[in-house]
Protein backbone atom coordinates (compact mmCIF):
# COMPACT_ATOMS: atom_id res chain seq x y z
CA UNK A 1 0.00 0.00 0.00
CA UNK A 2 1.07 3.19 -1.00
CA UNK A 3 2.02 5.55 2.18
CA UNK A 4 0.83 8.91 1.53
CA UNK A 5 2.34 12.28 3.08
CA UNK A 6 -0.28 15.37 3.62
CA UNK A 7 2.44 17.85 2.54
CA UNK A 8 3.13 21.16 0.65
CA UNK A 9 5.92 22.42 -0.98
CA UNK A 10 6.70 25.60 1.58
CA UNK A 11 7.10 23.69 4.10
CA UNK A 12 10.70 22.46 6.05
CA UNK A 13 8.83 20.38 8.28
CA UNK A 14 7.04 18.61 5.10
CA UNK A 15 10.24 18.34 3.47
CA UNK A 16 11.64 16.90 6.07
CA UNK A 17 9.04 13.68 6.19
CA UNK A 18 8.88 14.06 1.97
CA UNK A 19 12.94 13.51 1.77
CA UNK A 20 13.15 10.97 4.28
CA UNK A 21 10.31 8.40 2.53
CA UNK A 22 11.92 9.39 -0.68
CA UNK A 23 15.62 8.47 0.19
CA UNK A 24 14.33 5.19 2.15
CA UNK A 25 12.99 3.67 -0.99
CA UNK A 26 9.18 3.43 0.60
CA UNK A 27 6.69 3.62 -1.75
CA UNK A 28 4.79 6.84 -1.41
CA UNK A 29 3.29 9.93 -2.59
CA UNK A 30 2.35 13.39 -1.72
CA UNK A 31 -1.22 14.87 -0.68
CA UNK A 32 -1.18 18.57 -1.51
CA UNK A 33 -2.27 20.36 1.45
CA UNK A 34 -3.71 24.13 0.95
CA UNK A 35 -2.14 25.18 3.85
CA UNK A 36 -1.87 29.29 2.72
CA UNK A 37 -6.30 28.83 1.91
CA UNK A 38 -6.58 27.23 5.59
CA UNK A 39 -6.97 23.77 5.09
CA UNK A 40 -5.66 22.94 7.80
CA UNK A 41 -7.61 24.70 10.20
CA UNK A 42 -10.79 23.05 8.64
CA UNK A 43 -12.94 20.38 10.26
CA UNK A 44 -11.80 18.17 7.60
CA UNK A 45 -8.46 18.28 8.21
CA UNK A 46 -8.40 18.35 11.97
CA UNK A 47 -10.10 15.27 11.80
CA UNK A 48 -7.12 13.74 10.15
CA UNK A 49 -4.43 15.79 12.85
CA UNK A 50 -5.82 17.40 15.79
CA UNK A 51 -2.78 19.52 15.82
CA UNK A 52 -3.80 21.40 12.23
CA UNK A 53 -0.30 20.91 10.79
CA UNK A 54 1.44 19.37 7.94
CA UNK A 55 3.27 16.86 7.37
CA UNK A 56 0.55 14.18 8.50
CA UNK A 57 1.27 10.24 7.11
CA UNK A 58 -1.02 8.22 6.28
CA UNK A 59 0.04 3.87 6.53
CA UNK A 60 -2.77 1.92 5.91
CA UNK A 61 -4.32 2.42 9.13
CA UNK A 62 -2.34 4.30 10.83
CA UNK A 63 -1.88 8.11 10.80
CA UNK A 64 1.14 9.67 12.43
CA UNK A 65 1.78 13.57 12.92
CA UNK A 66 5.19 15.28 13.38
CA UNK A 67 8.13 15.26 11.13
CA UNK A 68 10.10 13.69 13.55
CA UNK A 69 7.75 11.04 14.66
CA UNK A 70 6.83 9.99 10.83
CA UNK A 71 11.21 9.79 10.20
CA UNK A 72 11.40 7.81 12.87
CA UNK A 73 8.57 5.43 11.34
CA UNK A 74 10.14 5.35 7.93
CA UNK A 75 13.87 4.44 9.49
CA UNK A 76 11.79 1.34 11.30
CA UNK A 77 9.91 0.62 8.41
CA UNK A 78 12.50 0.78 5.72
CA UNK A 79 15.59 0.18 7.90
CA UNK A 80 17.33 2.62 6.44
CA UNK A 81 18.47 6.10 7.41
CA UNK A 82 18.76 5.43 11.42
CA UNK A 83 21.74 4.37 13.94
CA UNK A 84 23.62 0.78 14.21
CA UNK A 85 24.33 1.33 17.34
CA UNK A 86 22.35 2.96 20.67
CA UNK A 87 24.62 5.44 20.92
CA UNK A 88 23.95 6.32 17.38
CA UNK A 89 20.52 6.22 18.12
CA UNK A 90 20.42 8.45 20.98
CA UNK A 91 22.70 11.44 18.70
CA UNK A 92 20.20 10.79 16.04
CA UNK A 93 17.44 11.58 18.92
CA UNK A 94 19.81 14.37 20.46
CA UNK A 95 20.51 16.38 16.90
CA UNK A 96 16.60 16.11 16.33
CA UNK A 97 15.44 17.47 19.31
CA UNK A 98 17.91 20.16 18.66
CA UNK A 99 17.00 21.23 15.41
CA UNK A 100 13.06 21.18 16.22
CA UNK A 101 14.17 23.89 19.15
CA UNK A 102 17.47 25.69 17.62
CA UNK A 103 17.30 25.61 14.15
CA UNK A 104 14.20 24.87 11.95
CA UNK A 105 11.75 26.40 14.28
CA UNK A 106 13.26 30.01 14.37
CA UNK A 107 14.02 29.68 10.65
CA UNK A 108 10.72 28.41 10.15
CA UNK A 109 9.32 31.47 11.73
CA UNK A 110 11.76 34.33 9.60
CA UNK A 111 11.23 32.99 6.61
CA UNK A 112 7.41 32.88 6.69
CA UNK A 113 7.64 36.58 8.62
CA UNK A 114 10.02 37.62 5.31
CA UNK A 115 8.26 35.72 2.55
CA UNK A 116 4.97 35.10 3.43
CA UNK A 117 3.33 37.91 5.81
CA UNK A 118 2.75 41.27 4.01
CA UNK A 119 5.47 44.08 5.53
CA UNK A 120 2.47 45.90 7.15
CA UNK A 121 1.99 42.84 9.37
CA UNK A 122 5.62 42.01 10.01
CA UNK A 123 6.43 42.35 13.72
CA UNK A 124 9.00 45.33 14.05
CA UNK A 125 12.19 43.90 15.42
CA UNK A 126 11.30 40.06 15.56
CA UNK A 127 12.98 38.88 12.41
CA UNK A 128 16.22 40.96 13.36
CA UNK A 129 16.46 38.97 16.66
CA UNK A 130 15.88 35.16 15.50
CA UNK A 131 18.15 35.99 12.81
CA UNK A 132 20.98 36.69 15.47
CA UNK A 133 19.77 33.43 17.63
CA UNK A 134 20.15 31.51 14.54
CA UNK A 135 23.46 32.80 13.81
CA UNK A 136 24.26 30.90 17.12
CA UNK A 137 22.69 27.48 15.61
CA UNK A 138 24.60 27.70 12.65
CA UNK A 139 27.88 27.83 14.50
CA UNK A 140 27.09 25.17 16.62
CA UNK A 141 26.25 23.63 13.55
CA UNK A 142 29.35 24.31 11.35
CA UNK A 143 31.60 23.82 14.16
CA UNK A 144 29.85 19.92 14.59
CA UNK A 145 30.78 18.94 10.87
CA UNK A 146 34.40 20.54 10.91
CA UNK A 147 35.95 16.84 11.30
CA UNK A 148 32.56 14.75 10.00
CA UNK A 149 30.63 14.37 6.93
CA UNK A 150 27.43 13.81 8.45
CA UNK A 151 26.04 14.99 11.92
CA UNK A 152 25.47 11.76 14.14
CA UNK A 153 26.59 8.77 12.47
CA UNK A 154 29.22 7.81 9.79
CA UNK A 155 26.43 7.62 7.03
CA UNK A 156 23.43 10.07 6.93
CA UNK A 157 20.65 9.61 8.98
CA UNK A 158 17.34 11.25 9.85
CA UNK A 159 19.28 13.70 11.64
CA UNK A 160 20.65 14.93 8.61
CA UNK A 161 17.30 15.37 6.74
CA UNK A 162 15.97 17.10 9.76
CA UNK A 163 18.50 19.80 10.24
CA UNK A 164 19.29 20.60 6.74
CA UNK A 165 15.12 20.84 5.69
CA UNK A 166 15.24 24.51 5.56
CA UNK A 167 18.65 25.42 4.56
CA UNK A 168 17.64 24.37 0.74
CA UNK A 169 14.78 27.20 0.71
CA UNK A 170 16.22 29.60 -1.99
CA UNK A 171 14.08 32.25 -0.63
CA UNK A 172 16.71 34.77 1.51
CA UNK A 173 15.78 34.49 5.28
CA UNK A 174 19.49 35.45 5.99
CA UNK A 175 21.67 32.33 6.00
CA UNK A 176 24.18 32.49 3.53
CA UNK A 177 26.03 28.77 2.82
CA UNK A 178 29.28 30.40 1.82
CA UNK A 179 29.57 31.96 5.64
CA UNK A 180 29.66 28.32 6.90
CA UNK A 181 32.03 25.99 5.03
CA UNK A 182 31.12 23.21 6.83
CA UNK A 183 27.50 23.17 6.78
CA UNK A 184 27.62 24.04 2.73
CA UNK A 185 29.99 20.96 2.19
CA UNK A 186 27.79 18.91 4.22
CA UNK A 187 24.56 20.53 2.31
CA UNK A 188 26.45 19.30 -0.83
CA UNK A 189 26.94 15.68 -0.03
CA UNK A 190 23.60 15.56 0.62
CA UNK A 191 22.09 16.97 -2.34
CA UNK A 192 24.77 14.48 -4.23
CA UNK A 193 22.58 11.37 -2.57
CA UNK A 194 20.66 9.32 -4.88
CA UNK A 195 17.15 10.22 -4.83
CA UNK A 196 17.58 13.90 -3.52
CA UNK A 197 15.23 16.42 -4.75
CA UNK A 198 14.90 20.26 -4.01
CA UNK A 199 11.82 20.52 -1.93
CA UNK A 200 9.86 22.00 -4.64
CA UNK A 201 10.19 19.27 -7.01
CA UNK A 202 9.71 16.72 -4.26
CA UNK A 203 6.50 17.98 -2.91
CA UNK A 204 3.34 20.14 -4.76
CA UNK A 205 3.26 23.64 -4.15
CA UNK A 206 5.82 26.69 -3.98
CA UNK A 207 5.97 30.59 -4.16
CA UNK A 208 5.70 30.21 -7.77
CA UNK A 209 2.43 28.16 -8.15
CA UNK A 210 1.04 30.39 -6.02
CA UNK A 211 1.62 33.36 -7.89
CA UNK A 212 0.50 31.21 -11.04
CA UNK A 213 -2.53 30.48 -9.58
CA UNK A 214 -3.33 33.91 -8.34
CA UNK A 215 -2.64 35.51 -11.63
CA UNK A 216 -5.17 33.17 -13.42
CA UNK A 217 -7.71 34.35 -10.44
CA UNK A 218 -7.30 38.19 -10.94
Amino acid sequence: MTIQLYCFGESGNSYKAALALELSGLDWEPVYVDFFNGETRSPEFRALNEMSEAPVMVDGDLTLAQSGVIQDYVVEKSGKLGGTTPEERREILRWTLWDNHKLSSPVGMTRFLIHFLPKDKQPQGVIPFTQARLKAAYKTLNQHLQNRDWIAADHLTIADLSCCSYLYYPEPFGFERKEWPHIDAWLSRISDTPSWKHPYDLMPGSPADRASQEGKTT
